[in-house]
């Protein structure tokens, strides 16, 4: 799912996770993923669980589109730019 929104674009965008085990060991394998270390994610789908899913809101997308700033460097409360970083 995501909300879109004219001038800026996506300011939301949510998914539901995958809740059932043998779709999610199978992409897992398919993914060449290291199993083991996922095994505590496995089986809580393994014993049980119900459908989950969330969303990210860019907050700074979001004031871009109630501002009508057409510019996300404009709204942004810790611009970084070149040379601020100490790495």
């Amino acid at each position: 799912m995501d909300c879109l929104v004219p001038g800026v674009g996506e300011i939301i965008g949510g998914s539901q996770r995958e809740e059932r085990y043998d779709r999610l060991l199978a992409r897992m394998e398919e993914l060449d993923m290291a199993i083991d270390e996922y095994r505590w994610y496995l089986d809580l789908r393994k014993y049980g669980t119900t459908r989950h899913g969330g969303y990210g809101l860019g907050f700074e997308r979001l004031i871009m589109y109630l501002t009508g700033v057409t510019n996300i460097r404009d709204v942004l409360p810790f611009p970084r730019t070149v040379g601020s970083a100490m790495f």
